[in-house]
């Protein structure tokens, strides 16, 4: 098959090579010029992909080629899939679809019969027949179901691992007519591998849902499920902290039958997924008062902690304060939508005087977005640990020379290390009584 893919970001570029590595001709469509140079060249535009730079090289030029003219990439492909970013207005919460519309319009521009068009990226209930359809069809003068076919079918995978999810995971499709959904499970056979996953009652593989709508919902419905989980492991952990309770041992205690799955607490939801989706699902159904709850409580996190930390030290004017760690989980290179942007905020408003230190970032990035260095060795009176890298396991107070508090979002460094020391766990809320303001 000849394969187009728009967009060839950390989930694009993996998924063209995917296609690629399973013997179809892929050519990936970019609007950075530098992003298509370094994939022409064989090189990762990003580093952290477990297996990509190895595919790569194996790949380009013969498989996998990149470009940045829809022309080039779009007219006689036998599929296009496409994986454009969709934002969300943080004021409004509602979807900003500017780049997927002009993506839409430029495939719809150069759009030829015959082919399958598959979106990837996670849409609101009914954007697939609601908007993309009418789309296509004006920009092209073809006719959906005749002259092309049009698919929804939602990656499902961590960037960082996304060659092993897709092995792991059922690929879910969901057509606007029964030979749409045939025309793209037989796609996704073809470019897919699947692992035996005999626990899951059908076999692994490519699981058709019937309509593009339940497959839009099927992707916002898992993820929502762990932002609200979350909410409610922190409303646990929050009500745990003022009554002296450790959460941990009451979440181990109650996972340890089979009927509850609560997640744990923390600072901060991130990453491109589960603080976005929930907000794309309250689009189409904004009478999900428990989706919007959990949202603003998980939203309210790092204000709360940066509270709690006031409630101790007395004020946080003119204290030297540290943030550990800006990517959004341990060890992943990405700052999307991570809880350091809002418990900087939440520091500088109480006036502190805030730095961020992280592994995985040099100070020069660490200034691009917008924050000072921790300079190694400088005095801080207060610590709050954002990221649950590996390396914060074993960090220990003559780390952070004249620390005064530490708070740790993640429950990730060591008690024992901390003993003395004013130390806040998030779930636990444990500060020796002589460290109270």
């Amino acid at each position: 098959m000849h394969i187009a893919v728009i967009a060839l970001g950390k989930i694009g570029l993996p998924l063209a090579v995917q296609f690629a590595d399973s013997g179809h001709d892929v050519i990936g469509v970019d609007l950075n010029p530098q992003t298509v140079d370094l994939v022409n060249a064989g090189k990762e535009p990003f580093p952290g992909e477990a297996f990509l730079q190895e595919k790569l090289s194996a790949l380009v030029p013969e498989r996998l080629r990149a470009t940045t003219d829809y022309a080039e990439a779009i007219p006689n492909a036998d599929v296009v899939v496409v994986v454009v970013p969709l934002f969300v207005d943080d004021a409004t919460w509602e979807p900003d679809f500017t780049w997927m519309d002009a993506a839409t319009r430029s495939l719809a521009e150069h759009l030829t019969p015959g082919t399958l068009v598959s979106y990837e990226t996670t849409l609101p209930v009914g954007t697939t027949r609601g908007r993309w359809k009418p789309m296509l069809e004006t920009g092209s003068g073809l006719k959906e179901g005749k002259d092309f076919h049009l698919v929804f079918s939602p990656e499902r995978v961590l960037t960082g691992r996304v060659f092993e999810d897709l092995r792991k995971y059922p690929k879910l499709i969901g057509g606007l007519s029964a030979d749409g959904c045939r025309i793209g499970r037989e796609f996704y056979e073809a470019v897919l591998q699947f692992d035996e996953r005999p626990e899951l009652g059908r076999p692994n593989g490519v699981w058709d849902l019937g309509t593009a709508e339940a497959s839009e919902m099927a992707k916002l419905a898992e993820t929502t499920y762990r932002d609200v989980n979350i909410g409610l492991a922190n409303q646990f952990g929050l009500f745990a902290a003022e009554q002296g309770i450790d959460v941990y041992q009451v979440i181990e205690a109650c996972n340890s039958q089979p009927y509850s799955h609560i997640h744990r607490p923390g600072i901060a939801v991130g990453g491109h997924c589960i603080p976005v989706y929930p907000r794309l699902y309250l689009a189409t159904d904004p009478n999900a008062d428990i989706v919007r709850t959990a949202r603003l409580l998980n939203a309210s996190m790092p204000e709360r902690l940066v509270k709690q930390a006031e409630g101790v030290l007395g004020t946080l004017k003119g204290q030297r304060a540290v943030v550990l760690g800006a990517s959004y989980r341990g060890g992943v290179k990405e700052t999307a939508f991570s809880g350091v942007f809002p418990t900087v905020d939440a520091l500088r408003d109480l006036g502190a005087i805030v730095s961020v230190q992280d592994p995985l970032y040099s100070d020069k990035e660490l200034r691009r977005l917008g924050f000072d260095p921790y300079v190694t060795g400088d005095e801080v009176d207060l610590a709050i640990l954002q990221t649950d890298h590996a390396d914060y396991r074993d960090l220990m107070p003559s780390q952070l020379p004249g620390i005064k508090l530490l708070v740790d979002g993640r429950n990730t460094t060591d008690a024992d290390r901390w003993a003395g020391t004013p130390r806040i766990v998030v779930g636990t809320g444990s500060v020796p009584m002589s460290a109270k303001a």
